[in-house]
């Protein structure tokens, strides 16, 4: 491999990733069985599910751990070997390397407080801060749930009700999808093995089967599971020297997530209570991370007019490979929050530097912020593929141009004294009605 061409050497090192990282999927590997969550009514909701340490030792892994971490070990060593140590590229495929290891660890700790301090390590804390601000998530998780939940929020999720069962919900993404990817780029199916609604696994989309979903719903669904995760791996799986792009470790898992809600924002794809939902797994890993038991957070969304099935919900995304009884959770849904504060400021940043041309890039395969730059320069020298499945508003960026430009210049007015002027006008209005409503996850 010394021998071959730079090209050659970067696309054989790209490929053994794939297939060493192919086994190991974290959410299969801490999911729980549907019964936990009958057992959990059935009981009045007073006992802990039981998901201890016993119960994720008998929940093998699904790959042969020593010897994958062994192989990642190897092919951390000949990326240095064969593309030097301070390649960008290398230095990128180094660092999912890394992300790989530390998730086989995550995973041996299933259901000990060690899980916590690997989850810290992937995917952070609920108060760490944001890039370049000084609030924490926590504080802006908690600022969002208030806007979400004010009585108007509330009011306009009336008029969407869920009345789409799992099966048309399938044939209708199918012929939505239709339009934005080639014949056969991807699949829609029925699932009865997912946490959610809905979720996005390479070419794959899969539908709970016991969901119901709104025609709002199938709108995120499409943009947010298909354009964004879906077209992502299939722009990847186009790179003809960086397939890696076309594999996701955590470490991009807030730029994905990010970029999945702010295409749901733009396209006007989301509401209300999705968005509070994103905003109330904030509030939970925080009260996980401090202590807090499952029954603990299941009963602060309870008292807070979250139905019993999205309480329980919460709460199991969030201790799910943990300890039920608190002392370790899993941090992933901080990526929503996270990941579209982070991007909209990166996209309002590139917009004042002149530099919409990076934008696309963003989909070129699965990225973090940081990557963009370097992912850019050599998109401009041959060595990166375009992306061919984009939005849009990614495609002639026009219009994102002018969007961010007068976010970025909105941004500079103080919001409080332009809300104390309104309210002068807004004070003797009619409310609407504090009417709360159910309603179940989408990933």
């Amino acid at each position: 491999m010394a021998h071959s061409s730079y090209r050659e050497r970067l696309l054989a090192l790209s490929d053994r990733l794939i297939q060493i990282q192919k086994p190991i999927q974290i959410l299969d590997s801490i999911k729980w069985p549907r019964n936990f969550r009958e057992q959990f009514f059935a009981g009045d909701s007073q006992f802990l599910p039981p998901a201890d340490r016993e119960f994720y030792q008998h929940q093998a892994l699904s790959f042969d751990a020593v010897s994958v971490y062994a192989a990642l070990k190897d092919l951390s060593r000949d990326i240095t070997k064969n593309l030097g140590h301070n390649d960008s590229l290398g230095s990128i495929l180094q660092d999912t390397v890394s992300q790989y290891m530390r998730v086989i660890d995550l995973l041996h700790s299933r259901g000990t407080p060690d899980f916590l301090i690997h989850s810290h390590a992937l995917y952070g804390s609920a108060r760490d801060h944001l890039l370049g601000d000084n609030k924490t998530l926590l504080e802006l998780g908690e600022r969002l749930c208030a806007i979400f939940s004010l009585p108007g929020a509330k009011h306009l999720n009336r008029a969407h009700p869920k009345e789409i069962n799992a099966e048309t919900a399938v044939l209708s993404l199918r012929q939505r999808l239709s339009s934005h990817f080639d014949d056969g780029a991807l699949s829609v199916v029925l699932s009865d093995g997912i946490v959610s609604d809905a979720s996005a696994g390479g070419d794959k989309i899969k539908i709970n089967n016991n969901a119901w979903f709104s025609e709002l719903d199938l709108k995120v669904l499409e943009v947010h599971e298909g354009w964004v995760h879906v077209g992502t791996t299939l722009n990847g799986r186009l790179q003809p020297w960086a397939t890696w792009l076309s594999v996701g470790s955590p470490r991009i898992t807030a730029t994905q997530e990010g970029l999945a809600v702010l295409i749901e924002t733009l396209t006007f794809s989301s509401f209300p209570d999705r968005a509070r939902r994103i905003s109330d797994r904030v509030i939970a890993i925080d009260l996980a991370e401090q202590g807090a038991d499952f029954i603990e957070v299941y009963r602060y969304f309870l008292e807070r007019d979250v139905s019993p099935h999205d309480s329980y919900t919460i709460a199991q995304r969030v201790f799910r490979g943990g300890m039920v009884e608190g002392g370790a959770c899993f941090t992933k849904d901080l990526s929503y929050v996270r990941g579209f504060i982070e991007l909209v400021n990166f996209i309002r940043s590139a917009t004042l530097e002149g530099l919409p041309e990076l934008l696309p890039m963003l989909f070129a395969g699965k990225v973090t912020l940081d990557d963009i730059p370097i992912i850019y320069e050599h998109y401009l020298d041959g060595l990166i593929a375009g992306p061919k499945y984009l939005p849009p508003m990614f495609r002639d960026l026009n219009g994102l141009y002018v969007w961010f430009g007068f976010a970025s210049g909105i941004a500079q007015i103080n919001i409080e004294n332009v809300q104390a002027h309104f309210n002068q006008l807004f004070q003797n209005l009619p409310r609407t009605p504090d009417q709360a409503s159910e309603d179940t996850e989408i990933d």
